[in-house]
């Protein structure tokens, strides 16, 4: 789960806490204090008819009646019962209908001296009255059904305010905590655009006081101490494989020189013979060294043109097979080019060469037959270069280390190679935009694909 969502459902629960206790909290007062107030108004009921009843010598029990019908504290469904010391009912207010009552109930208010209680939807208060001649057991009923639809009515209030106050948590607490994480959000955007190539790139420091400026402080420094690391590798390699150029040129001149005039010494000519192949070998490895430092620059050293893949293609066959006659190379396409630009990109083509060339001479390297197909494949936005052979193959194990510097397969040995050329060839497609594959099956050949966007 992403942050944003992380910290949009924590509010959400917090919020929806608080206000679902805040709601009970407002019904359960409420509603105890409805109940509590309707018990007063039954009480003061049922008092104010056992004095007119006990006190009050001019009311008899019809007039009672009138009054209690008639008076504005009137109640629905009200019952008021009043008994004498013999549990004998002397007084009827309302409908007895709706309330029911035993001898046990009597006796209970008698002891306890006031009792409140519910039956079914009506509320009953029994007291004893004591101020006339003799104690009398009251007991006083009815139906609050205007408090009660009142607390239906603020039941439902409540239910909606929470059901919309909740929602409008959800989409306040997406919006806010999308807001507080959008710098993180385009930090962590630039952060994936950078790559080796880009190492000068540094992230925006708004605001260095707080947690994300520092953030971004801290990784600038990263960057810079990682742009230092690789400038300095840069610089060794390229220096280390250019000033080793001249003297090993030497080495190699004098090494011939000498081999000449040993000619007659047999022993001698062999020495030198090995000294010469091996010196040829440490001036290979110095080049590819140098042109692996060149690849390494940044591209906007790199001279940019438009570039015909065809053109590339076929210079580099040629200069193959000017320096290995041998190499066989068939060059074809896949599918005729909808429009003539489908082959032309945009990059440099000294490098594109030496990508195609690399790529020719490992497949006919590696091949008994010394044959690779190069097929050109485009569509409307890529242009494709497949270099096929029936080689030696990349075992699986090997296949994803291809492209490591220095890197061989275990059947690759005996070949020449140093395991360079690969690594540039994958530097230089980078650095055009672009993307280079390989498909391979141990003894049965492999397949490279560059793919580079046309004009």
């Amino acid at each position: 789960m992403k942050i944003r969502n992380r910290i949009a459902l924590q509010f959400t629960v917090i919020v929806a806490s608080i206000l679902v206790t805040f709601s009970v909290l407002v019904y359960s007062v409420s509603a105890n204090f409805r109940e509590e107030e309707f018990n007063d108004r039954l009480y003061n009921k049922a008092i104010t008819t056992c004095r007119f009843l006990v006190m009050v010598k001019e009311v008899d029990v019809d007039l009672l009646h009138i009054i209690d019908k008639n008076t504005l504290t009137t109640l629905i469904d009200e019952n008021v019962l009043v008994f004498n010391r013999e549990n004998r009912l002397i007084y009827t207010g309302g409908d007895s209908i709706f309330l029911q009552y035993d001898h046990d109930l009597l006796e209970m208010i008698r002891r306890e001296g006031e009792i409140e209680m519910y039956q079914g939807e009506n509320q009953l208060v029994g007291f004893l009255y004591e101020e006339g001649d003799e104690p009398l057991v009251v007991l006083a009923s009815a139906n609050d059904k205007f408090g009660n639809a009142k607390l239906h009515n603020l039941r439902q209030t409540l239910w909606w305010s929470l059901s919309i106050g909740i929602g409008l948590t959800v989409l306040l607490s997406i919006h806010f905590a999308g807001n507080s994480l959008r710098p993180i959000s385009e930090i962590n955007d630039q952060i994936s655009s950078i790559t080796a190539k880009n190492l000068k790139q540094r992230l925006p420091e708004a605001n260095s006081y707080d947690e994300i400026g520092q953030l971004a402080s801290n990784f600038n420094d990263v960057l810079s101490k990682l742009e230092q690391a690789f400038e300095k590798q840069r610089s060794f390699v390229y220096h280390a494989s250019h000033e080793l150029r001249t003297p090993l040129a030497a080495l190699k001149s004098e090494i011939q020189l000498a081999e000449k005039r040993m000619a007659d010494h047999a022993e001698a000519g062999e020495v030198f013979s090995n000294l010469s192949s091996d010196t040829e070998r440490l001036i290979s490895i110095t080049n590819s060294l140098l042109l692996f430092a060149r690849s390494l620059e940044d591209l906007g050293q790199v001279q940019m043109e438009r570039v015909r893949i065809e053109d590339v293609l076929f210079s580099a066959k040629k200069e193959l097979q000017f320096a290995n006659a041998g190499s066989i190379v068939h060059i074809d396409y896949a599918n005729l080019p909808e429009d003539e630009n489908h082959t032309l990109v945009e990059g440099n083509e000294e490098l594109l060469k030496r990508v195609c060339l690399n790529l020719m001479d490992n497949a006919c390297k590696y091949s008994e037959c010394r044959t690779v197909t190069v097929t050109i494949r485009t569509d409307k936005s890529y242009c494709y270069l497949l270099f096929e052979d029936e080689g030696i193959g990349i075992s699986e194990d090997d296949l994803p280390h291809v492209f490591d510097v220095f890197y061989r397969g275990g059947n690759a040995i005996g070949h020449d190679g140093f395991g360079i050329g690969l690594s540039i060839c994958q530097r230089i497609v980078e650095i055009h935009g672009g993307k280079i594959l390989v498909l391979s099956k141990l003894n049965q050949g492999s397949r490279f694909s560059v793919q580079l966007r046309h004009i």
